[in-house]
């Protein structure tokens, strides 16, 4: 077994009136726990991607997960009574280690690989997660010809932003979508005002829809590489009908864009 033991473990806090739920890159095949008051619980017969943890009053222990793919995880659990966290996505990045010994190229080529595909698995979870939340500012929003586009939330998470976005079609055509693109917007100093954009490419992009039908609200999630704006700029989200007119442009201040929730 292959392991780094210089790391310093986490700590995860739970209790016995909450579930703490932890999610992991790869399927859990084994968790223990270190003492009887704490309980992981996971599904054995059929293996998922997260198990939950629960804990009633007494000494610290500790928590071992071992994944699928042998990938080893340890953590310190202590019992809290009152939880500020109730989710934990676990990183590749937190393994301390694998219980198959394998090469160096093979282990970074693996990582790697294991990486990239829990970010996806990541921004999905996260962004199902603001979708199921439903929070709405109520104030970003412009309509044309009954389409309505508006921005429900703004949130901050690691280094993204992500853009919750409402598309409201109350009128009696269906609506085709073209394209939706989020860029920057620049007033060009000088005794001439001009504008400049600058479109801003997703990293990840939920639920958007290619057709919005009669009398139909949709909600997805555009993510984007965390940026912040000056007085003089601005974000655009502009929305455009495939082989129609209901074209909207929705301004975005920075003061949006710079306080996120």
């Amino acid at each position: 077994v292959t392991a780094q033991t210089s790391n310093i473990l986490d700590t995860i806090y739970a209790n016995d009136t909450k579930n703490v739920a932890l999610f992991f890159p790869e399927p859990i095949r084994q968790g223990i726990t270190g003492s009887d008051n704490f309980v992981f619980t996971y599904n054995r017969e059929k293996e998922q991607y997260f198990g939950l943890l629960q804990a009633k009053p007494g000494e610290e222990s500790n928590l071992l997960i071992v994944n699928r793919n042998g990938s080893i995880f340890s953590y310190i659990v202590r019992y809290k009574e009152k939880l500020t966290k109730l989710n934990y996505f676990i990183p590749i990045s937190s393994s301390i280690g694998n219980e198959i010994p394998k090469g160096k190229d093979s282990i970074q080529a693996e990582t790697s690989e294991k990486s990239n595909a829990y970010t996806k698995y990541y921004y999905e979870k996260f962004c199902t997660y603001l979708l199921d939340r439903k929070q709405s500012n109520g104030r970003i929003k412009k309509r044309n010809e009954g389409i309505i586009l508006s921005v429900e939330n703004i949130v901050f998470d690691k280094e993204e932003l992500y853009f919750v976005v409402q598309i409201e079609n109350n009128s009696t055509l269906d609506y085709d979508l073209n394209f939706l693109k989020l860029s920057i917007e620049t007033r060009q100093k000088g005794t001439r005002k001009s504008l400049q954009r600058l479109y801003q490419e997703p990293i990840y992009i939920q639920n958007l829809p290619s057709e919005i039908g009669e009398i139909e609200t949709v909600r997805f999630v555009y993510v984007l590489p965390k940026f912040s704006l000056s007085n003089d700029r601005r974000a655009i989200l502009e929305l455009n009908e495939k082989d129609g007119e209901r074209n909207i442009e929705l301004k975005i201040s920075h003061r949006h864009i710079n306080n996120p929730n």
